[in-house]
C-alpha cells in the first residue's frame, strides 16, 4: 500500500514518519508487523505527535470540520492538544457541543430505524 494509506491506518502524520517509510511501499506483512511490534519511531509518533487531523479531532472531541472552522489546519502535537484542552477556547466548547448534538441525533435516528425495521416503531396504519 502507499505510505499515505499506511500512515492513515496507523494513525500517524505521514510527514513526521521516517524518510524510508515515506518513500517506499508498505506490504500487508510489513503493516501487520508495524501493528504487532511497533518500532520506536511509531510509538513516539503515536504518543507525542504531531498527529493528523482525525486524531487531533478525536482527542479534542470535535469533528474534522470543526477544526477547519476554527482555523486549525496543521498537525498538532500531544502537548499542543493538551494546551488547547486546558485553555478551552470558545470555539472548542462550541464545536464540542455541536459534536455531542450530532452524536445524539445519530443515535436517535439509528434507534428509530431499528424500531421501524422490527415493526415496533412508527405510527400504526390500518
Amino acid at each position: 500500500m502507499k505510505p499515505s494509506t499506511a500512515a492513515k491506518k496507523l494513525g500517524v502524520y505521514l510527514a513526521a514518519t521516517p524518510e524510508e517509510f515515506q518513500e517506499g511501499t508498505v506490504s500487508r506483512a510489513q503493516y501487520d508487523a508495524l501493528q504487532a511490534d511497533p518500532p520506536q519511531w511509531l510509538v513516539d509518533l503515536r504518543r507525542d505527535g504531531p498527529h493528523p487531523r482525525p486524531v487531533v479531532a478525536a482527542r479534542l472531541g470535535v469533528s474534522i470540520s470543526g477544526l477547519a472552522r476554527a482555523g486549525v489546519t496543521e498537525a498538532l502535537t500531544t502537548e499542543q492538544i493538551q494546551a488547547l484542552r486546558d485553555e478551552s477556547p470558545e470555539w472548542l466548547e462550541r464545536e464540542r457541543t455541536t459534536q455531542a448534538d450530532v452524536r445524539r441525533e445519530t443515535v436517535r435516528l439509528k434507534q428509530k430505524r431499528a424500531e421501524q425495521a422490527d415493526g415496533t416503531g412508527g405510527p400504526k396504519r390500518g
